[in-house]
């Protein structure tokens, strides 16, 4: 079983998506266990605060270190401290697989304009990025993390060959396109391979279509 720690302003956010599907199903099945910690119970003032001005003035709000630290200091975890971070390496499904190898990784959300870069560089074993682009706080990339990894651990799908056939579990490759009933929808057709019952055939077009996708893809950054 995997232990995941989520360090937050906002442990709500969380309540709904890890508590449904795959997520939901693998915490009853005993696979994860988690564990959301509101930082404002590691505040010391009666507004609870959790940010402050930054140093050399500018726009926007820092969040302190002290909440980071001594929420550390109290769980102990082992295994990675994941700061989720505009300035992380982009997350890829391999750190995904690695990830869902540890006995526990635990999250850190930031949010405001910046997080303290005391955390980065001292609580925190790495940044990471869901992409290019800013989202309100890191509960967002947090989830996205805490999903994919979820759905690697054995038994949290129903069989393996759910996730062995998913975009990016065998390199950068993207999956072939996917089509169910029914086989004709205002004038839209299934491709009629995919309906022809030849399973080499198929898995022919579906090799190629991957390869198609995935070249796309690059191309277009």
């Amino acid at each position: 079983m995997i232990r995941i720690n989520i360090l937050t302003i906002f442990p709500g956010f969380f309540t709904a998506p890890l508590g449904g599907s795959i997520p939901g199903r693998a915490e009853k099945a005993g696979l994860v266990a988690y564990r959301v910690i509101d930082l404002r119970d590691y505040t010391h003032d009666r507004h609870r605060t959790v940010d402050d001005e930054p140093y050399g003035g500018g726009a926007g709000m820092v969040m302190k270190p002290e909440p980071f630290f001594e929420a550390i200091d109290d769980l102990q975890p082992r295994g990675p401290i994941v700061l989720l971070s505009a300035r992380g390496r982009r997350f890829r499904h391999d750190d995904a697989v690695r990830l869902s190898l540890e006995a526990e990784v635990t999250l850190l959300c930031g949010h405001y304009k910046d997080v303290d870069q005391r955390v980065a560089d001292h609580l925190a074993t790495e940044e990471l990025s869901i992409g290019d682009f800013i989202v309100s706080g890191g509960e967002v990339g947090a989830l996205a993390v805490a999903d994919a990894v979820v759905r690697l651990l054995p038994g949290a799908l129903g069989d393996h060959e759910s996730a062995s056939s998913d975009s990016f579990y065998d390199g950068d490759a993207v999956s072939a396109p996917s089509y169910t009933r029914p086989a004709e929808y205002r004038g839209l057709e299934v491709p009629p391979v995919l309906r022809c019952g030849d399973h080499r055939r198929i898995e022919a077009w579906r090799r190629t279509e991957s390869e198609r996708l995935t070249r796309i893809r690059h191309e277009s950054g």
